[in-house]
C-alpha cells in the first residue's frame, strides 16, 4: 500500500509544482531593478485610478456598500475613511479602480490586470503589515500569474466563447498577490489556485452594462475579492484538491471552450518563462483615460492637430478605422469615454482631452459638440483586427479645401512598445488624485508610492489615500 505521502505527490503534476513553488516563494525572490520601476508605475496608476474613481457612480456604490459591511478593521477603502475586512476594501477598491476606464491593461491576455491585482495586494498587504518591498513582490507575481491563465485559454477565443476575461486572469492573479502576501508555503498555494478555480466565473455580457457598475464589479471588485478570500480561507487552515489544473474534472477540462475550434487549451503557458519574462512589463498605462479602443486614435489626432494646426472648424470629415471589436464597443455609446465620435470631436475642438472632458456627460448634448461628432464615421478593419492584440488605429481627416490628412499609430503611448515615462506616469497619477486628495496629498502619495520600497509597512499609507 503507497503511503498518503506518496500518493499525494503523485497527484501533483509537475506544472503545479513549479507554479505553487513559484507563488510560495514570490516575497523572497528579488526582482530586477527594470521589473521593479515598472511595478511602481503600474501600483500607481491602479491607485490613481481607485481614488478618481471614487467619485464616479461605480465607486460611490462601492464606497456606500462598503460602509453597511461589518467586520475586522483590516484594509482601507481608498478616498473614503473606512477600514473593514480585506476582502471587502480588495471589493470596493477593485470597483473603484474600474469605474472609469483609467486603468492598465494587457493585450495579450485580454485582461485588466491592475483594477483587480492591485487592490488584492494591497488590502492583505495592509492586513499582514507588509513592507513595500513585499507589495511589489506581490504585485508582479499576481501580473504574472493572472496573465498566464488567460494566454493559456487563448483568451480571444474564450471571450468569444461568452466568457469574461477579465475576471478570470486577473482573479488568479489577485489571488497569487494575496496568496503570497498572506506567507503561503507550497502546499497552500495549491489549494489556494483550487478555492480560487471554483470562485472563477464572468461572462462577457458586461458589455451591455449602461452605467459601467457591474463592469467595475466584474473586472475589479469581484476578481480582487474572491482572490483575497482564498487567500484568507487557505491561511485560515483550509484544505482543498491538491492540483486543479490537471486528473479528473480540472479546471482546463472544465473550461475546454476553444476546442472546437481546433485549439485545446495550453496549460503549460502558466509556467513559461516564469521568472524570466515579466508579464507587467507587458502591460499598457493608458495616457487617456477613456476606453482602450479609443486610445490609438486620440494618439493619431493629436499628432495631426499639432503637425498641421488644426482647428475644429478645418475639418470636414473625420474617419477613424480600429478593430472590429473596438468599433462594436465604442460605437455611438451614451457614456463619454467609452464613446468613440464624442472622444474624438472633444479632441478636435480641445485640442487635448483631460479627465475631466472624458467624463462631462453635459458636452454629450454640446451642440458644438454634436455637430462635430456627426462628421466622424467608425469602421471596423479587417486589417487592424488582425493585428490584435495591437490595438491599432487609424485616422483620416478631410480637411476644408479639399486636403486629405491621415495617420496610422501602431504603438500607442503608454503601450509596452511606447512605454510612458516615470515623470509621464507621475504627471498622468497627480492630475488624477487632486481633485479628490488636494495637491499636497497627492504629491505625498505619488512620493510614497515611488519610495515604495523604503516602506516598513504598507498602513502607512492609510493617510495618504483619505481625502
Amino acid at each position: 500500500m503507497k503511503s498518503a505521502k506518496r500518493v499525494k505527490k503523485a497527484e501533483v503534476s509537475p506544472l503545479m509544482q513549479e507554479v505553487s513553488a513559484y507563488i510560495a516563494g514570490a516575497l523572497k525572490r528579488p526582482l530586477p531593478a527594470n521589473v521593479v520601476e515598472k511595478t511602481k508605475h503600474h501600483v500607481l496608476d491602479t491607485i490613481a485610478a481607485m481614488v478618481s474613481g471614487a467619485p464616479l457612480l461605480p465607486g460611490r456604490k462601492a464606497i456606500a456598500f462598503a460602509k453597511t459591511r461589518a467586520g475586522g478593521k483590516e484594509a482601507c477603502v481608498a478616498a473614503s475613511r473606512i477600514v473593514t475586512t480585506a476582502e471587502f476594501a480588495a471589493l470596493a477598491n477593485g470597483m473603484l479602480a474600474h469605474a472609469d476606464e483609467t486603468d492598465d491593461s494587457h493585450a495579450p491576455s485580454l485582461s485588466h490586470p491592475g483594477c483587480a491585482v492591485v487592490p488584492a495586494a494591497l488590502a492583505m498587504g495592509e492586513r499582514e503589515g507588509r513592507n513595500g518591498t513585499q507589495l511589489l513582490r506581490a504585485v508582479a507575481l499576481g501580473y504574472d500569474i493572472g496573465t498566464r491563465l488567460n494566454m493559456a485559454l487563448h483568451a480571444y477565443d474564450f471571450r468569444e466563447a461568452g466568457h469574461s476575461t477579465h475576471s478570470f486572469g486577473p482573479m488568479f492573479g489577485a489571488a497569487a498577490a494575496a496568496g503570497a502576501l498572506a506567507g503561503v508555503n507550497t502546499d497552500r498555494a495549491r489549494w489556494l489556485l483550487s478555492y480560487t478555480a471554483q470562485q472563477c466565473s464572468g461572462v462577457s455580457c458586461w458589455m451591455r452594462d449602461e452605467e459601467h457598475i457591474e463592469k467595475a464589479f466584474d473586472f475589479g471588485g469581484m476578481p480582487a475579492r474572491n482572490g483575497v478570500a482564498a487567500a484568507a480561507m487557505v491561511a485560515a487552515g483550509f484544505t482543498g484538491v491538491e492540483d486543479v489544473f490537471s486528473g479528473e474534472r480540472n479546471f482546463f477540462v472544465a473550461y475546454d471552450e476553444t476546442r472546437r475550434i481546433g485549439k485545446a487549451p495550453e496549460p503549460e503557458r502558466l509556467a513559461r518563462e516564469l521568472g524570466s519574462t515579466y508579464e507587467i512589463m507587458n502591460t499598457n498605462i493608458k495616457r487617456w483615460s477613456v476606453g482602450s479602443p479609443i486610445q490609438a486614435p486620440l494618439d493619431a489626432l493629436l499628432d495631426l492637430i499639432r503637425a498641421h494646426t488644426i482647428k475644429a472648424a478645418d475639418v470636414e470629415r473625420v474617419t477613424v478605422r480600429v478593430a472590429h471589436q473596438g468599433a462594436n464597443t465604442t460605437n455611438n455609446r451614451n457614456m463619454p469615454d467609452i464613446c468613440m465620435q464624442h472622444m474624438c470631436a472633444v479632441m478636435l475642438l480641445d485640442g487635448i482631452v483631460t479627465f475631466k472632458s472624458a467624463h462631462d456627460e453635459k458636452r454629450m448634448r454640446d451642440p458644438k459638440v454634436l455637430a462635430l461628432r456627426s462628421k466622424v464615421e467608425l469602421y471596423g478593419d479587417d486589417e487592424l483586427t488582425r493585428a490584435m492584440p495591437s490595438r491599432q488605429g487609424i485616422v483620416e481627416l478631410r480637411l476644408t479645401g479639399g486636403r486629405e490628412l491621415r495617420q496610422h499609430v501602431e504603438a500607442v503611448r503608454g503601450t509596452a512598445q511606447n512605454p510612458m515615462t516615470r515623470a509621464e506616469v507621475d504627471e498622468k497619477s497627480y492630475h488624477l488624485l487632486v481633485p479628490v486628495l488636494g495637491k499636497k496629498k497627492a504629491r505625498a502619495l505619488c512620493d510614497a508610492v515611488w519610495a515604495l520600497d523604503k516602506l516598513a509597512d504598507v498602513r502607512k499609507l492609510r493617510p495618504l489615500l483619505r481625502p
